[in-house]
């Protein structure tokens, strides 16, 4: 191997995308991230990655600006930053490569997050916001109970092509890290995406996509339009919460652990790699029996 940093980094970004699967949305963000801390130290080696550094990298992120309101660059985004270099670190000592030690870098503690969550008043009215007059209303539809079925994350439904069997109850999606996973159809996300496919070929705009869902011009539909078109609804629906598509996907998670459902058979419902990340939706289960348990018992 190169003893140059930049040859390192393109090897390590080829491993995550050959080896490890990664999206190339993922492999863009850790080359950008990684390029900054060269940049800012100045590294042409791998033996220039010091603690010093690092710690000087650390603060000088800790006191980026972003936005208008003097606000600086959050703990979370900071951590992207370290996880992305030291994962760099990993796959140099992988390779018997003298740098720095992965295990040196500590991610800064923050904030337990917080999801977007709405009440199963708010849901009913915002699955029950579209109409089934216009082609838009009825994909609408669709996309919601497609959603809440499957707990799809976004970029998932929208790689959904038209020949997806709605005559099986399941299908295989693949998701981060190309990693594939089973989710399920009910009879109510089968029966509102059938109305849409039969509309939608009676129109006359031609379809120019494969895809499931596509946008009125007849091409497969974007993740951003489908960000505009929930939150559309929900303020139809009269919900003045922040609601996104992965709202639902938190609302598929916490009603299926609300309900009974184990962490271990929802993490795979979610196609999360570490169950620590589906651990969140345990602690809020928890917190709304708690919440329950206050109004209703010992008065």
């Amino acid at each position: 191997m190169s003893h140059n940093i930049y040859d390192h980094t393109r090897e390590f970004l080829e491993y995550l995308e050959i080896e490890k699967g990664r999206s190339l949305k993922t492999i863009e963000n850790y080359e950008r991230y990684l390029t900054r801390y060269f940049l800012f130290a100045d590294t042409t080696t791998a033996k220039d990655i010091t603690r010093d550094s690092v710690r000087s990298y650390r603060l000088w992120l800790n006191r980026q600006p972003v936005g208008k309101a003097g606000e600086t660059m959050s703990k979370r985004t900071q951590n992207y930053h370290l996880i992305a270099l030291r994962s760099f670190l990993k796959y140099l000592a992988k390779n018997d490569v003298t740098t720095l030690a992965p295990e040196k870098i500590e991610l800064a503690k923050v904030e337990e997050r917080e999801l977007d969550l709405i009440s199963r008043t708010e849901f009913e009215r915002l699955m029950s916001a579209p109409s089934d007059t216009t082609l838009e209303d009825i994909r609408d539809k669709a996309i919601l109970e497609m959603l809440y079925s499957t707990g799809l994350r976004i970029s998932e439904l929208c790689s959904l092509n038209e020949d997806l069997d709605l005559t099986a109850d399941e299908f295989s999606i693949r998701g981060k890290g190309g990693k594939v996973r089973i989710v399920f159809l009910s009879d109510a996300a089968k029966q509102a995406v059938k109305n849409y496919l039969h509309k939608r070929h009676q129109g006359e705009k031609k379809v120019l996509s494969e895809a499931l869902f596509t946008s009125t011009s007849g091409e497969r539909i974007y993740p951003r339009s489908v960000q505009r078109l929930i939150k559309k609804r929900a303020l139809q629906a009269g919900i003045t919460k922040h609601v996104t598509p992965h709202t639902i996907r938190h609302y598929f998670a916490t009603d299926l652990l609300r309900n009974g459902a184990d962490i271990r058979s929802v993490q795979m419902l979610l196609g999360h790699a570490s169950i620590n990340t589906t651990q969140i939706y345990t602690n809020l289960s928890d917190t709304h029996l708690r919440a329950v348990h206050k109004k209703f018992h010992g008065k």
